[in-house]
């Protein structure tokens, strides 16, 4: 008897083990928020991209502006691993050609455990990609624990480096953050 128990417990253990060492999309249709207007700040957690048009339904809308600032509410301080971001192409070639990517270049992402990102930590600013470089979607290391991830990206302190747009653009099409829960 001793040994079917034994057994069991172990299988029971490596469950749990395995279930520790993947990662799931915490952020998946939870509460999301944009600077200026929040319609449509949803889209970018409803794991939907098979279309990547601003104008488009899987997409944020957006207008082009000096400051974007967008945020998902994941609900509870989780363990944060990694986070995806898809921009918006206007389904076309990703590249220094696409207009849109000198619109996302200068970006930051912030893990906090409150809707200020400055009481949270830094875990990305872009300050090396051009137009050419940079990545779409991009996947971002951030092992952090927090209950708000917060994208944010502004043109409001001249001169802006080589390939920058004047506006920014929050047309974000996905955003998925990797972790799990805190045990």
């Amino acid at each position: 008897m001793d040994g079917i128990c034994w057994l069991v417990c172990c299988l029971a253990v490596g469950c749990v083990l395995s279930r520790v060492s993947s990662y799931e999309n915490l952020a998946l249709n939870k509460s999301t928020w944009k600077q200026g207007d929040s319609y449509g700040a949803g889209r970018a957690v409803d794991g939907k991209k098979s279309s990547l048009s601003v104008y488009g339904s899987d997409c944020i809308p957006s207008t082009y502006t000096r400051t974007v600032e967008w945020r998902v509410d994941l609900g509870n301080i989780l363990s944060i691993h990694h986070i995806f971001i898809q921009y918006a192409t206007n389904n076309k070639q990703w590249d220094e050609s696409n207009g849109l990517s000198k619109t996302f270049k200068g970006f930051s992402v912030y893990i906090s455990n409150t809707t200020n990102k400055e009481e949270g930590v830094l875990c990305f600013r872009d300050t090396i990609y051009t137009r050419a470089t940079v990545p779409n979607p991009v996947i971002i290391t951030c092992p952090y624990h927090g209950r708000y991830v917060i994208y944010y990206n502004n043109r409001t302190h001249y001169p802006y480096p080589e390939g920058y747009s004047d506006m920014v653009a929050g047309a974000l099409c996905e955003v998925e953050v990797y972790g799990r829960l805190l045990i």
